[in-house]
């Protein structure tokens, strides 16, 4: 038995042995075609996966061109001016009686403003009156002395020269009753002068005087300044270069609309028309000065404001219309990103005539219906695949 036991064991070492290497064996064929397929198989699996979804388009706010007019406009900082401004003076000089207006009040023309004392002007009218009350009385005598001087001289009874004296004396005395006449109108003209009244419509400033002061015609200041209001001007400066289809409009005799907006540009203040170009180009800005004529109906515009004055200088019609924001430049000149039916976008050179309002008419490269990128063209190439997003309310483009 003892033997027998002895026999049998070397042959199950060696079986083991066998079966230990067999499973190594096993192990290494199983980590290699583990590494086989992860070296091999798996990519070309990732890469025909990858091939059959397309990698996700660049997103982009894209909106059609279309036709339609767009209006050409011309802009310049300028400043409200009124149509009249009258500083009221005194024409006589006296005491300020009183003062009849409250400031910042609308008068009319001829509307009382202010008294000055009249009493030395009364006075001075007395005087005149009675000056020539006696030399009418002179002239009316020497007259009827001159009657008689020529009664005698028919009769022989007096010379020559005493009829010629006494004519003299009539025709002296005549001259004495003109002046006299011219004082009395003098000083009624000085008593009109006393009641101050307003020479055209408008609006008063603030007092200058104050009652009870002595003032004088050589005064600098004055007692009160108007302004009219309505209608008023605003004068604006432009560029040299419009100036030949500025005037080329005004010989049409059509009304150029001009409009007026805050500095901001952002509220639309009063429409008026363009009144007239000034005789000269300033020489140190390059511009020329304009004036517009507004109704201000509502009083939307005060003197010395500064504006915004837009003037409509013409509307071209009918032209492929894009927004402004799609143009690009670059070294070969300017361009748009396009949207095509494939979803892909391309880059097409443009023409473009005018820019106003955030809009752009094209003179070539686009037509209407074409998709042309608004937004997120940054990252676009040629041929980039793009995913259309909704555009955002507050980029939306006017008319779009």
């Amino acid at each position: 038995m003892s033997e027998t036991k002895k026999n049998d064991l070397p042959k199950e070492t060696h079986a083991s042995r066998s079966r230990k290497r067999w499973l190594i064996i096993l192990l290494a064929i199983c980590v290699l075609a583990v590494g086989v397929w992860i070296l091999f198989v798996r990519p070309q699996e990732a890469a025909k996966k990858s091939e059959a979804v397309p990698p996700p388009g660049i997103p982009v706010v894209a909106v059609p061109a279309r036709k339609g007019d767009i209006s050409v406009y011309l802009t310049g900082l300028g400043s409200v001016t009124p149509f009249y401004t009258v500083t009221v003076r005194t024409r006589v000089d006296g005491q300020l009686m009183e003062v009849l207006f409250k400031e910042g009040q609308i008068v009319s023309v001829g509307e009382l403003l202010a008294r000055i004392d009249p009493r030395p002007f009364e006075v001075q009218l007395a005087q005149a009156e009675g000056q020539m009350a006696r030399d009418t009385a002179q002239l009316k005598n020497a007259q009827l002395d001159l009657e008689r001087y020529r009664a005698l001289w028919d009769e022989d009874s007096v010379s020559k020269q005493q009829l010629d004296t006494q004519e003299a004396l009539v025709r002296q005395l005549e001259g004495v009753v003109k002046a006299d006449q011219g004082q009395i109108d003098s000083a009624k003209l000085q008593l009109v002068y006393c009641r101050i009244t307003s020479p055209i419509s408008g609006r008063v400033g603030l007092r200058l005087v104050d009652p009870g002061n002595i003032v004088h015609v050589a005064d600098a200041n004055g007692l009160i300044v108007i302004t009219q209001l309505q209608p008023i001007t605003v004068i604006f400066p432009l560029p040299e270069d419009n100036l030949p289809q500025i005037l080329a409009k005004l010989k049409t005799d059509r009304p150029l609309p001009v409009e007026a907006y805050d500095r901001a540009m952002k509220q639309k203040l009063a429409t008026g028309s363009l009144l007239t170009v000034d005789n000269q180009i300033d020489p140190t800005t390059g511009t020329v000065r304009l004036k517009a004529l507004f109704p201000n109906e509502k009083n939307e515009l005060f003197p010395n404001q500064f504006v915004n004055a837009r003037l409509l200088l013409d509307v071209v019609r009918g032209v492929t219309v894009i927004p402004a924001s799609a143009i690009q430049r670059g070294p070969q000149g300017t361009f748009v990103y396009l949207v095509k039916a494939d979803r892909t976008a391309t880059v097409r050179p443009i023409s473009v005539d005018e820019i106003q309002e955030g809009e752009a008419s094209i003179k070539t490269g686009v037509s209407s219906g074409e998709l042309v990128v608004v937004d997120g063209e940054e990252r676009l190439r040629e041929g980039s695949r793009v995913e259309l997003r909704a555009q955002s309310p507050n980029n939306t483009e006017r008319g779009y």
